[in-house]
């Protein structure tokens, strides 16, 4: 059976349908490569995070990474469900505020953010700014007293904590371009600049250690690690912190290989382990935030395909191509993800073979899933590839001068175009003679 996620199930016409909607309709109406996102599954994820700590009495907030996937309809939508929103960039910001997302939710993130992104995020209110070196704390300070404004940040810490994960997506460890490094000092001597800086009111620490983290063990480390640093200052410098951040990289499933925890296990796993060392260290109990992206996004979202040329080389490889590819999806060539997939617009008993699905563009490296049993299948089919919805389009490119795809979501049998599809003259629109 087909790996599905949310509201999708196939109907009477053996298509896959998605939010009450019919992808071959969609596939029609809009065109493939096709995005589509399942609305009542992303507030179920978002929910399932929120409830949970308001269920527990914890004074919390939610932040939807961005850079999973971000656009001015997913803005409206986190406004919708109550959550807070993580950038990364003035065009994130810029995105979110345009979605009616209130800038007092937002909160900056970036281990280079430049004086501009920086001066453009004080003048729009941005509530929060992650703090990430030296280099930042100077620059913010100049900008904050050029302006006579104060602003509210926090800075990020990297504990030492190996969260077994990507070495691409590996953030928590001593050896990572983010954050204050605590065994060095460096993280003791931020906080003392930053205490001593009038124009920045420092509410608390962040620390993240990686991405698509399938066990609670690793958040259960870093709490200790953290909560440890946390009262050696309080002890130091007289300083409790407001707020912990402890970061996102909730697991995802993205094949049936993937075991990952719910959003509710994570949530109770962070808030116990918190209380525990509060009470063993004798320290205040922080308001406790979270920046869970891609295990919001990821499975709500579905990219339809077209199936176009095949070819078969005896006793080595069976290709079949399909109209998209690394310009939608990179992942698989840039840290070899693996993806599950399956016909969308028929369902086949004829016996299946191990093939390679394989995109349009000039690289042998565009593979978007290395090998699969498939039926038979001929041009003109739709090919469906689950849990695409973080960092598909976000990473979307246009090498080989390809368009960009367009964006749906689909929720109670309704459809909308959130994102359209590029046009050649989209492509040129930059171009100088």
């Amino acid at each position: 059976m087909p790996l599905l996620f949310g509201t999708a199930e196939f109907n009477e016409k053996e298509h896959l349908t998605i939010g009450g909607c019919d992808t071959a309709v969609l596939a029609e109406k809009y065109g493939t490569p096709l995005f589509v996102y399942d609305v009542a599954h992303i507030r179920q994820r978002a929910r399932g995070f929120k409830q949970t700590f308001n269920s527990l009495g914890v004074k919390n907030k939610v932040i939807y990474a961005g850079k999973a996937f971000c656009c001015i309809a997913m803005y409206k939508l986190l406004e919708e469900e109550g959550l807070g929103c993580d950038v990364v960039s003035a065009g994130e910001i810029y995105t979110a505020i345009k979605g009616g997302m209130s800038p007092d939710n937002i909160e900056f993130h970036g281990n280079n953010k430049t004086k501009e992104e920086l001066v453009y995020a004080v003048e729009q209110g941005v509530g929060t700014i992650i703090i990430d070196n030296f280099y930042e704390i100077d620059l913010l300070s100049e900008i904050l007293k050029g302006k006579d404004k104060k602003q509210k940040v926090m800075f990020r810490i990297t504990p030492g904590v190996d969260a077994q994960t990507h070495d691409y997506i590996l953030t928590g460890q001593v050896d990572s371009k983010f954050g204050f490094d605590v065994n060095s000092g460096k993280a003791t001597e931020a906080l003392e600049k930053i205490l001593a800086d009038e124009h920045l009111i420092l509410q608390g620490a962040h620390c993240h250690i990686g991405s698509q983290i399938f066990s609670a063990e690793g958040f259960l480390a870093a709490v200790e690690k953290m909560m440890l640093i946390l009262n050696e200052w309080k002890n130091q410098f007289d300083y409790t912190v407001n707020i912990l951040n402890m970061g996102g990289g909730f697991g995802v499933k993205y094949t049936e290989s993937d075991d990952p925890l719910e959003p509710e296990v994570f949530v109770k796993a962070i808030v116990n382990a918190v209380k525990a060392q509060c009470e063993l260290l004798d320290y205040s109990f922080p308001e406790i935030w979270i920046e869970p992206g891609r295990s919001i996004i990821a499975e709500a979202g579905t990219t339809i395909y077209t199936i176009g040329s095949q070819k078969v080389i005896p006793d080595v490889r069976h290709y079949i191509s399909v109209d998209g590819g690394m310009g939608d999806n990179i992942r698989p060539a840039l840290y070899d993800a693996k993806y599950d997939g399956f016909l969308a617009n028929r369902i086949s008993t004829e016996k299946p073979e191990e093939v390679r699905i394989v995109g349009k563009y000039c690289e042998s490296g565009d593979v978007l899933i290395k090998e699969i049993d498939l039926p038979p299948v001929e041009a003109g089919d739709l090919f469906a590839i689950t849990s695409t919805g973080a960092y598909g389009y976000s990473m979307a490119n246009n090498y080989n001068r390809n368009v960009k795809p367009a964006v749906v979501f689909v929720e109670n049998g309704q459809d909308k175009l959130v994102i359209r599809r590029e046009t050649y003259e989209d492509l040129i629109a930059l171009d100088c003679e």
